[in-house]
Formats: C-alpha cells, structure tokens, sequence
C-alpha cells in the first residue's frame, strides 16, 4: 500500500541507506518520488492561480506603503483646510473690524422744543405731567387771563367809539362835497375831509389794537407746537411765566435720527443714500435707516488765532496718530415695535451699501468679503465711489414751518355803528 502525502506537507528527501540497493523500502521510497513531484508541482500550480482576493505574500508590504502614504497626504490636506478656513475668518474679522463701514460710537438724537410764552402772567392751570405724549395744539398750561380779557373789552368799546365818529364825520364830509358853491366854500369841504381822514385812521388803530388784544387773550393758553413727549417738568401751577423764558420742553417724536462717528479711515465706504443698520445696547433687533448727509465740517485745534492773528500750530505730534471721527446722520425709516427711541442711548451703525446683497453675484460676494479687505490692506483697495456726496447739495432744503398768526382785516365801520346817520348825505330841499 502506498503512503498518502498531504497537499501541505513537504516533499520527502530520500537519505542514503546501509542496504543493498535491490531493498524493497529502497524501492518503494524511489517509486514514490514521482508522485510527490507531481504534487508539488500542482500546489505551485494552483498558488500561482488563486484568485486575487488572497493576497500573495509580496504584495502585502506594497499595500500597506500606500496605506501609509494616503494617511499621510490625509493629514496634511487636513492641516492646509484647517488653515484655510482660519486665513478665510481672519480675513473676515479684518474686514468687519478694520476695512468695514461701522462704528460703536453712535447715538440717538432728537430735536427738542423749548416752549416759552408770549404773554406774562401767573400760571393758573398745568395741563401735563412730566413723559407724557401730548399732540401738536393740546395746552400745556394757563396763564391768568383777566388782565387779556380786560383789555379786550377796552379794545372793543374803543372800536365801537372810533367806529361811530368815522361814520358821522364821513356822512357829514359827504354832504359838504354835494354841495353847491353857493352854500359852502372850498375850505369848509377840505375842514370836512380832513375830520373824515382822521377819524379813519383813528377807528384803523383801535381795530389793531382790539386784534393785538384779542390774540394776546388766546396767548394765555400755551400750546405744544409738535407731537411728541413732555420732558425734565419742573413747572407747577403758581409759578410766573416771563415772556420768551422757557419753562416747559417736548421732544418732538417726529424728528429722531442717529448720528454715526465714523473713522475717517473707513469714510471712503460711506455715501449718502447707503442703507444703514442701527442696533441699541440692550435690543437684539436692528433699526434701519439710511444715510442722509454727512458732516462737512470738523473743529479744528491747529486752526485756532494766536499772536498777530497767526494761526497756532501745536508741534507736539505723538507716535500713535488716532484717525478723527466724522458725523454722519442717518435717517431713521423703520424701527422694530419692541425698540424703544430714547435720546442719548448708544448705538453701534453699520452702513449697508444700496446693492449689497441684492444684484450681486456669489463672486462679487466673495470678493467684496474676503479679496478687498486683503488689497486694501496692501494699499491696492477700490477706489471710493464717484459723486459719493454730492447728493447733499442736489436736494430741496428742508423748510419747517408752524401756524402763526395773522391780523384779520379791518371791518367797515358802517358795519360796526349802522344806521348812525340816515339821510345825512342827501341833498337840502328847497322850501
């Protein structure tokens, strides 16, 4: 019986023997020789084609340097990303901090009436409390009012005097003049015309001065000339009011808007029509608006006068120079309902150019957020844009008014005293 070798055992070597070469374990030894060549000449055979997802021992150490190798190119990529996004946000952060159009340094502004009264007297009535919001016309105090009332009465009875004597006088300069030469004289006619004059221009004034009365009357009751709030009240009923002193202020609530301190530095990025964006300390949403003038104007300390007239030039210049700030007005168009506007609060503006956002494209995006602030910084930025202020001196200057008075006219005395001389102007009957 023949012994069976298996597919993984190593070829047998025969070892030389003592025994005579005609042995029969010699001659079984040599008839099996054959047949452990053919086997492992099948076992190379079927190494040689196995399938490829059994790695051959020579092509392990070749995968595991192409796993090394992509390892370490993923790190490195890593590390260039991850250094990428940092330049991307510090480019960001030098465009919002340094080359960006905004400031912390706004405020909110409000004009303010000073009210004062035209008429002097005793304050009798206060109709207001401090902070409240009272209309344009509503009265604010009373002055005592008999002294007025007096004096219009006095006015009215003089009118009514004046009146009278201007009718009789001009009845009586009217017959004179239709009479014939026979019964009067020239000079009788001009004595006559000129009483008429007279009591005309007489009647005239007292008509004036009635007015001036009757509107000083109306004076005693002061009057809020805008809508708005009731500030820093320190009247009380009792105190006297003087004519053209202030004693009361309101804060017109029309008339808010935020004034921006803007490094000149950044000025070349601000133009008037930009919108702007306004957030208070203390309220999450912004106010809009828009920018309406700027100021042309900043004093000076070198251009003060000093001896003989000469200007003053101070030669102190420190090594740390700080870029002056520049005020710039931004009209307010809409505020969140929750945003109260209080004079004084702080402010921080950012001005929005018109397009920004809405035709641009995502490169221009890019390039406005990230490659200007970098050529800016080497000093090849976008010029500044052109007629970026001249806006200023095309518009309509804004005119304000408020309702004054207006003397009334004068009424016909014949209307005041009718009836005083029926017939007086006719003609004489002859007997």
């Amino acid at each position: 019986m023949e012994a069976t070798l298996p597919r993984d055992a190593a070829p047998l070597r025969s070892e030389p023997s003592a025994e005579a070469p005609g042995d029969a374990s010699s001659t079984a030894e040599g008839s099996a020789a054959p047949e452990t060549v053919a086997r492992d000449t099948s076992d190379r055979t079927a190494d040689t084609v196995r399938p490829p997802t059994q790695a051959t021992p020579s092509a392990r150490p070749l995968r595991k340097a192409v796993g090394r190798f992509m390892l370490g190119a993923g790190k490195h990529l890593a590390t260039l990303g991850i250094a990428l996004v940092a330049v991307l946000i510090s480019v960001a952060t030098w465009q919002h901090y340094v080359t960006a159009p905004w400031t912390r340094n706004g405020s909110v502004r409000v004009q303010v009436a000073n009210v004062a009264p035209q008429v002097a007297g005793k304050i009798v009535a206060l109709r207001v409390g401090d902070n409240q919001f009272v209309h344009k016309g509503d009265v604010l105090y009373v002055i005592d009012p008999f002294d007025f009332e007096v004096a219009v009465r006095i006015g009215k009875a003089l009118v009514d005097q004046r009146a009278a004597d201007l009718e009789v006088k001009q009845a009586e300069f009217d017959r004179r003049r239709h009479l014939s030469n026979l019964a009067t004289t020239p000079e009788e006619q001009q004595i006559y015309a000129g009483n008429a004059a007279q009591a005309k221009a007489a009647y005239e004034a007292a008509a004036h001065q009635l007015a001036q009365a009757e509107l000083n009357l109306k004076r005693t009751s002061v009057t809020s000339p805008v809508d708005g709030y009731v500030t820093n009240l320190l009247l009380r009923a009792g105190d006297y009011a003087v004519t053209g002193v202030s004693n009361i202020s309101v804060i017109d609530s029309n008339s808010f808007w935020i004034d921006g301190y803007f490094e000149e530095t950044k000025m070349a990025r601000v133009c008037v029509g930009d919108r702007a964006e306004a957030q208070l300390i203390g309220y999450a949403k912004p106010i809009l608006g828009h920018v309406k003038t700027v100021t042309r104007g900043v004093s000076v300390s070198n251009a003060a006068a000093g001896t003989q007239g000469l200007p003053s030039v101070d030669p102190i210049y420190t090594w740390v120079r700080l870029a002056q700030r520049v005020p710039v007005r931004v009209a307010i168009d809409t505020v969140p309902p929750d945003v109260p506007l209080v004079s004084g609060m702080t402010a921080t503006v950012t001005i929005r150019q018109p397009s920004a956002g809405d035709h641009q494209t995502r490169f221009d995006r890019f390039r406005a957020s990230f490659v200007d602030p970098v050529t800016d910084l080497f000093g090849a930025g976008q010029p500044p844009r052109a007629n970026c202020l001249q806006a200023t001196s095309q518009q309509r200057p804004e005119v304000e008014a408020i309702p004054y008075s207006r003397e009334p006219p004068v009424p016909s005395a014949q209307s005041i005293a009718p009836g005083l001389t029926p017939g007086i102007d006719a003609s004489p009957r002859l007997p």
